[in-house]
């Protein structure tokens, strides 16, 4: 899931929807707000948004992500930057969502990058949202995915 590199998560998961929904599920404000946070996402590259969730003290998570779109390839490809809001966090990561058509699903991968190897507060964070990027939220994902 974490692989070897200290500064990365990585995740490749099946989903068995087409690459079409999975890409609405991922850019859809109101589709996104139910599996990841609410926002106001906009697909359109420079558009800076912010995200609320719970604070996590222990990782320094402040619960509010300052985002922005760096670079998309429609049905194909999303990369989103992520700050943490408090000024005195560090956490300075990129998202990138890839989407693969396999059989009569998606191969959906995640790779979140950016985490100091050198920070202890990073390296707890990277692996506390190593496993919620699979046990929540692709979780929340695919529950969104099968009521759409």
């Amino acid at each position: 899931m974490t692989g070897d590199d200290p500064a990365v998560v990585h995740l490749d998961e099946f989903l068995p929807h087409p690459p079409a929904k999975v890409w609405r599920a991922l850019t859809e404000p109101d589709l996104l707000a139910r599996w990841l946070m609410p926002g106001d996402f906009r697909l359109q590259v420079g558009h800076r948004y912010t995200m609320r969730a719970v604070p996590m003290p222990g990782t320094g998570f402040s619960g509010t992500v300052l985002a922005e779109v760096l670079a998309f390839e429609t049905g194909r490809m999303l990369r989103i930057g992520w700050r943490d809001a408090d000024p005195g966090n560090d956490a300075d990561w990129t998202i990138t969502w890839t989407l693969e058509p396999e059989g009569r699903g998606t191969r959906l991968f995640l790779l979140h990058e950016g985490f100091d190897p050198g920070n202890p507060l990073q390296q707890r964070a990277r692996r506390i949202m190593g496993g919620g990027w699979r046990s929540g939220v692709l979780r929340g994902l695919r529950a969104v995915l099968d009521r759409m």
